[in-house]
């Protein structure tokens, strides 16, 4: 079963948009649940394609407001999903004027979160 995991950055975005997106945040956060449900009957994340879905670099997957009603502005919701721990982090949601920052961000944060695992698995095998 996979498991959201929101991270600070994700939360800082939340609030802004609540605030003075929510039609945007709510044809996200919908595309999101959708995205979810496709995840529990893909066999992995690299599986699961949709039009409100969008490819990233690093691995990172945007998640659109598509679907959510006329006179949207453009957002990102961006997302990494982690096939070991079935695990989606919620990286961080933007429009279309920050997404080159917001993909930088997404990056360093993924290049990060998988440094912490290798050096995890470097750590335990050490203890074997």
């Amino acid at each position: 079963m996979w498991q959201i995991e929101p991270t600070t950055g994700w939360e800082r975005d939340h609030k802004h948009y609540a605030k003075k997106r929510p039609n945007e945040l709510a044809a996200v956060l919908r595309n999101l649940d959708r995205y979810m449900k496709l995840l529990a009957v893909s066999k992995n994340s690299k599986a699961v394609q949709a039009g409100y879905l969008h490819p990233e670099p690093g691995g990172v997957l945007a998640v659109d407001q598509k679907g959510g009603g006329a006179n949207l502005q453009e957002t990102r919701l961006y997302t990494y999903a982690d096939d070991d721990t079935k695990t989606v982090y919620l990286i961080a949601i933007g429009d279309k004027d920050a997404q080159h920052a917001d993909i930088e961000y997404c990056k360093n944060f993924v290049k990060t979160l998988r440094n912490a695992v290798e050096d995890r698995e470097d750590d335990d095998a050490d203890k074997e």
